[in-house]
């Protein structure tokens, strides 16, 4: 009995840090790809709004309204062979409180995709 209740915190503190970061690094995927959808229909020419809508399909299973998306440059000023930025940004709610207070809560998620316009 003394050695589970020595043992058991941590054993729950593994398993519940594996858990998290299992959501984070999902989180960071979906990010990745969405950010690449993105920047892929900016260098095609598309609008801010297909742009968005884009990435909004390709994130679905995450909330489109928590998500930041910053495109740079604008639609106005992206010339051929210049490269087009599709930034996305999302917060992953921790839910360990020990691992919370260590990486922060919510924690940030990002990805950036740079590509060249067509």
């Amino acid at each position: 009995m003394l050695e589970l209740a020595l043992v058991l915190p941590i054993l729950l503190l593994l398993i519940f840090g594996i858990i998290e970061f299992g959501k984070v690094f999902s989180t960071q995927l979906i990010l990745v790809n969405s950010a690449r959808e993105g920047a892929r229909k900016a260098v095609v020419g598309a609008s801010y709004t297909e742009i968005t809508q884009t990435i909004e399909q390709s994130a679905s299973v995450l909330d489109f309204s928590k998500m930041t998306v910053a495109i740079s440059p604008d639609n106005i000023q992206r010339n051929r062979g210049e490269a087009v930025t599709v930034h996305l940004e999302y917060p992953v709610k921790i839910y360990t409180p020990i691992i919370s207070n260590l990486i922060g809560d919510p924690y940030i998620v990002s990805s950036e995709a740079t590509m060249r316009i067509e």
